[in-house]
């Protein structure tokens, strides 16, 4: 059975009896969020009355009290939500046992709802797809940047908004891929909308700048060769008041797991095994792919000792004697040289 679209998730629910299992996974936490809230608003209005929530995460997780929870008549209603929170994707041996346990011979008085963070090819198996087996499995895929306007564009017509391109376009590029900030202007939108059809200036007027100038995104900018994207975000970082040094940890981080991959490749060696190896999921492949075709092995080597300059820099603690160089002014040139080969002629 395919993958249903978060988008499909209400009008299935509203369409057919609840379903013994829903699985809802991906990096979009709104869109599963979201998609969750439709199951358990679904079992309400179903009468299913009784819920309960079990977290399973770190390295001891208790999949013995969530087995005992499929056993257990429920307490005040005649059936329950089990709600099984699981960010990583991966419930392990045990966690598979139970889960394809229970959807082998699945109790009447239980809807199981499982909830993931984190979710590529590698995360699924035959736990998932017992689990599709007997309901869904809706995969909140992330939002591309080139899909945003269509996403908002449909968000506000589900709140009853009308805009134009260019007033769409203005929001996609305010909110910088964060549905959360997205879908929270829209909101308030649809509050001080007066019925017309907002263009760019009444988007201008209403909206305000939510982008979400982080650390994640920064590098994935850099990795995917957006270089006016790295300068604006690490423009918004610093005027919000972040330091380098706390940015430089994960920056550093990327940078040292692509030179190794570089490294892999230079040897003819098996990428695959080494994208795993470093624990780089399925929709980070890509990017990491495009950037290294950018630069050679010896080129990444540079830029990760480079961003141990910047570190330095950013400490006080220049290797030698005084660098009068700005740390934000070195984080850029490092970050833009690895976005475009053009500007790695401005590391010296």
């Amino acid at each position: 059975m395919a993958e249903l679209k978060p988008e499909r998730l209400a009008a299935q629910l509203a369409a057919e009896p609840l379903r013994p299992a829903y699985l809802i996974a991906g990096p979009e936490a709104l869109v599963v969020l979201e998609a969750a809230d439709a199951v358990r608003a679904a079992a309400r209005a179903q009468g299913v009355g009784e819920r309960e929530v079990y977290d399973i995460e770190g390295k001891s997780p208790d999949w013995d009290s969530v087995a005992a929870a499929f056993q257990a008549p429920g307490l005040f209603a005649n059936r329950r939500v089990v709600e099984v929170r699981m960010p990583g994707g991966k419930p392990g041996k045990d966690g598979s046992e139970i889960l394809g346990e229970f959807c082998a011979n699945p109790p009447s008085d239980v809807v199981l709802l499982v909830t993931c963070a984190e979710w590529s090819k590698q995360h699924g198996g035959k736990w998932s797809e017992a689990i599709q087996r007997i309901g869904h499995l809706v995969v909140a895929w992330q939002v591309k940047p080139h899909e945003l306007p269509a996403w908002i564009e449909g968000r506000m017509r589900s709140r009853g908004l009308r805009a134009d391109r260019d007033a769409v376009q203005r929001l996609a590029e305010r909110v910088e891929g964060n549905l959360l900030a997205a879908a929270q202007e829209i909101d308030k939108l649809a509050l001080l909308s007066d019925g017309e059809t907002i263009d760019l200036a009444r988007m201008e007027s209403l909206v305000s700048d939510s982008a979400r100038y982080d650390v994640f995104r920064l590098v994935d900018a850099a990795m995917n060769g957006q270089a006016a994207q790295v300068s604006r975000m690490l423009h918004g970082l610093r005027a919000e008041g972040d330091a380098v040094p706390a940015l430089l940890g994960m920056v550093a981080m990327e940078l040292q797991r692509a030179a190794a991959l570089a490294r892999v490749a230079a040897r003819g060696g098996n990428l695959q095994a080494e994208f795993k190896a470093q624990r780089i999921w399925d929709s980070k492949q890509a990017a990491y792919t495009r950037a290294l075709k950018r630069h050679d092995a010896a080129r990444w080597e540079a830029f990760a000792a480079e961003a141990g300059r910047v570190d330095r820099i950013a400490k006080g603690r220049p290797r030698w004697g005084v660098d009068p160089t700005d740390a934000w002014i070195a984080l850029e040139r490092v970050l833009l040289a690895v976005a475009d080969p053009r500007a790695v002629q401005l590391l010296g």
